[in-house]
């Protein structure tokens, strides 16, 4: 298969201004996803996807390529403009600001759309370890069937627990696992995805991967045990400038 990644890019961010481009480690936020995506073995190309000249001139500057497009109101919206182009099955969907991607997760997903040429999308999940992320309306929760095929995402408690202890099965049968934000796509269904309006699903939960599901989209999720961590607010940047810091050390 051949495999393009594809990181969308904007300079607007409500919590943390200007995110992509923070550069208190040495370089700028973006380039740690640029450089993981690099690294994966079976990608083939990678590119940075956005509106913003400043994000473009950025990227051109630490050796990345660059797809200017309009904007949209979704980073899905963005891909899909800049896959129209590109000679490529497989469309990986990567978030811009999560510095600290592992290439081998970017494999993985490619692995799995090798692995269920039925799918028409993949994407990873983690097991959830505490109560407070299990019940947490921002925490995206994931339900899969016995062959890893998703079931539903929503940001409710799924499964909800009738009979036992809920706190008690994290330590033991834990049924729970945090949707991760990583996507690969069949470039023909990338874009029936994207010219789609949103669904009736999608609406309620603010969740676009269920409009793939309403469309009849086989979603094969893949489980990691180490995710990596999204910077959305200035704390949440303080803490990856400090971990830099101690790999530097």
């Amino acid at each position: 298969m051949t495999v393009t990644a594809i990181i969308p890019a904007r300079i607007q961010s409500t919590r943390l201004p200007r995110k992509l481009l923070l550069e208190e480690t040495g370089k700028p936020l973006i380039q740690y996803v640029w450089e993981a995506a690099c690294g994966a073995t079976l990608v083939d190309n990678v590119l940075i996807a956005t509106d913003s000249e400043e994000i473009a001139k950025t990227v051109v500057g630490f050796g990345g390529n660059v797809k200017m497009t309009e904007d949209h109101p979704s980073g899905t919206d963005r891909v899909a403009e800049a896959a129209t182009e590109i000679d490529a099955e497989i469309i990986i969907n990567l978030q811009g600001d999560e510095p600290e991607l592992q290439p081998e997760q970017v494999d993985h997903l490619v692995r799995l759309m090798s692995d269920h040429p039925e799918a028409e999308m993949a994407t990873l999940a983690t097991p959830i370890s505490t109560s407070s992320d299990r019940d947490d309306p921002s925490c995206v929760k994931v339900v899969t069937a016995e062959d890893g095929r998703a079931l539903y995402f929503s940001r409710s408690t799924i499964p909800f627990c009738r009979d036992d202890d809920p706190d008690e099965l994290l330590w033991s049968e834990n049924p729970w696992q945090l949707h991760l934000g990583l996507y690969a796509y069949r470039k023909p269904f990338l874009l029936k995805f994207a010219a789609s309006p949103q669904s009736r699903l999608e609406k309620l939960e603010k969740l676009e991967q269920l409009r793939a599901l309403e469309l009849g989209a086989s979603i094969h999720v893949g489980l990691i045990e180490h995710p990596a961590v999204g910077i959305d607010t200035p704390d949440d940047y303080a803490r990856f400038v400090q971990r830099q810091k101690g790999i530097a050390a």
